[in-house]
């Protein structure tokens, strides 16, 4: 039960591990948790809109397909370009201490590879979770989020995260909220009438 609890709490280092790339953005922030957080809904819908394809297997790789970045940090492209993290160690290292840690290890694995189709899913979700952060940031005014989406865009894998990514680019990220421009907006306190009245 220790490496249970040992590992619960490496899990949760992830909320307090920050995702370095947008320092180079120059606005925005928010922890690899966070990131694995919508990552894991994307992967989900992707599951669904595509026929033949695990979704289940392509949740489970959205959750853990950054988990080493507990034990190695976050490496933007920037780094990458001089840094090298070990994580084939971080993952056995994890693995070795868990009894499902060879599940585990067998999807980061798979997801690494990107061959399977649940692979290639898992990693267009990564991808596409990416361009939703920065397209609300370029709807909040960061004139360097375009180029970025450019990339973003290019790593896609899938037809339908390609065809996904061209109505988000598309999409106000403000709308699912906002797109009912009534009188609401100006009387939300008086709302419905209460049964009293």
């Amino acid at each position: 039960m220790k490496r249970i609890a040992n590992f619960l709490f490496e899990a949760g280092m992830l909320k307090r591990t920050p995702r370095t790339g947008f320092q180079f953005l120059g606005s925005g922030a928010e922890s690899v948790a966070e990131h694995i957080f919508r990552t894991v809904y994307i992967g989900y819908t992707l599951g669904h809109m595509t026929k033949k394809a695990d979704t289940d297997k392509v949740i489970k790789m959205c959750l853990f397909h950054d988990l080493p970045e507990a034990r190695t940090g976050d490496l933007n492209y920037v780094n990458k370009k001089y840094v090298e993290a070990d994580e084939t160690k971080a993952v056995n290292d994890l693995a070795e201490t868990l009894p499902f840690g060879a599940e585990i290890k067998e999807l980061i694995l798979e997801y690494s590879d990107g061959k399977s189709l649940e692979a290639k899913l898992a990693h267009d979700a990564d991808q596409l979770e990416m361009i939703l952060a920065l397209k609300e940031y370029k709807d909040l005014g960061n004139k360097y989020a375009d180029e970025w989406l450019e990339f973003a865009v290019k790593r896609l894998k899938t037809d339908v995260a390609r065809k996904l990514s061209k109505t988000i680019l598309k999409t106000d990220s403000s709308l699912w909220w906002f797109q009912d421009k009534s009188d609401w907006w100006v009387n939300a306190s008086k709302g419905k009438k209460r049964k009293s009245d």
